[in-house]
């Protein structure tokens, strides 16, 4: 980074919250976000993730995690949507979930909110992406960082975004080896 740059930064002190994008192919989008969460809490900041796919009942080793140490996990989905035997109940889930996002975002109580995998309900169609980040755009408050997760991101929630990092699979123990998710790493 340029010398100069850096120090017309340090001299603006220019503060925001930030919208932050984890997608692509790779592993590590939640995990990242977690990073965030969990770093935010140490900092005594006020922190939630909703989690679009994972189920109510999801015991993963973040849900546990969480609930040790008093941190805001919730699931809203119903497992792997893109297989749902009811898709007009997976529609609805997400469409609450998002429900519950608008009413956490806007309620000033919290620093650092995650939406996790929330790429998904606006890849596939049941959310609007224009209209979330519409509402987004009158909502979020200034100093709120917003965190969102998950494969294809629709290129105007990149646009809209301050930060976006592309995970990108190398190489994976699946298919080089054929091993299967394990606790603790990826759930």
């Amino acid at each position: 980074m340029d010398e100069e740059l850096r120090r017309q930064a340090r001299q603006a002190r220019k503060r925001k919250g930030l919208v932050i994008v984890n997608t692509g192919n790779g592993k590590g989008k939640t995990t990242a976000a977690l990073g965030i969460l969990f770093r935010a809490w140490g900092r005594d900041m006020r922190v939630c993730m909703l989690q679009f796919l994972k189920h109510r009942n999801a015991s993963f080793g973040e849900n546990k995690a969480a609930r040790k140490l008093g941190i805001e996990i919730q699931p809203t989905g119903d497992g792997f949507t893109w297989t749902s035997p009811d898709m007009d109940e997976t529609v609805a889930r997400a469409r609450h979930g998002w429900e519950m996002a608008q009413a956490r975002i806007g309620s000033g109580t919290y620093d650092v909110v995650v939406l996790d995998e929330f790429t998904y309900p606006l890849h596939y169609g049941w959310l609007d992406t224009q209209e979330v980040i519409a509402w987004l755009r009158e909502h979020k408050p200034p100093m709120l960082h917003l965190v969102i997760t998950g494969r294809y991101a629709p290129e105007p929630l990149i646009e809209f975004a301050d930060l976006v990092t592309e995970m990108r699979m190398v190489k994976h123990p699946f298919q080089e080896q054929q091993i299967r998710a394990q606790p603790g790493i990826e759930f």
